[in-house]
Formats: structure tokens, C-alpha cells, sequence
């Protein structure tokens, strides 16, 4: 089975306490973000030693919660005004590989001839 995340990434900037379930992330989404949980959208939460994340989504059926821990590095995060920021899903495979998303380098067609 594989697993499809919908278009629209919003990263939580911040701290986010990593014992929050389903329930603790939905109210964050809800309250703190002004978002509606059960839009088409992916929410990112980081912890406090940056090496954690969850993602929480709609699927149609049921909320999806996605933990990931990272064994080297740290997961890069924006600072924000408003404490959310948009990302690609591009940037967010870039994100949960522990690739600094916010300033790739991309390679030169001309370095390939």
C-alpha cells in the first residue's frame, strides 16, 4: 500500500511537544494556526532537538499521523511571523531526508555534457 499525501504542506514553525498525539496536533492546527484540520493538507510539527517530526493529515477516512526520527542532523526549520510557512512536497521529501530544503543546489544542465 502506498501512502499519499495530499498537495499542501504547512510547516508549524516553532517548538511543537512531541507527546502530542492525533487529538494535541489537530488542536494546534485548529487553534494556533487558524487552519481547518480536515482541509487537503499535510501539517509538519518539529520538536525541541529538531531531530523529530510528525506529520498529521486527512485521508478521507480517518486523520494519518507520520513520526519520523532522525539518526544524524537535525531537520531544518524556517522562523516565520506568522508561525506557519508553505512547502512543496518536493521540499518536504527534501525535509524529512535531512536536506537543508531552503537552499538546494541544483545541478547545471552543462555540467552534464
Amino acid at each position: 500500500m502506498a501512502i499519499s499525501l495530499p498537495p499542501k504542506v504547512y510547516l508549524a514553525c516553532g517548538i511543537t511537544d512531541m507527546r502530542n498525539g492525533i487529538d494535541g496536533l489537530s488542536a494546534l492546527v485548529e487553534e494556533k494556526m487558524n487552519m481547518n484540520i480536515l482541509e487537503s493538507a499535510v501539517f509538519v510539527f518539529r520538536g525541541r532537538r529538531a531531530d523529530r517530526v510528525k506529520l498529521l493529515w486527512w485521508d478521507g477516512q480517518g486523520m494519518c499521523l507520520f513520526y519520523k526520527r532522525i539518526e544524524n542532523g537535525r531537520f531544518m526549520w524556517p522562523v516565520t511571523q506568522n508561525g506557519t510557512a508553505c512547502l512543496t512536497k518536493a521540499q518536504l521529501s527534501m525535509l524529512l531526508e535531512g536536506i537543508d530544503w531552503r537552499r538546494p543546489i541544483w545541478t547545471d544542465k552543462a555540467s552534464f555534457k
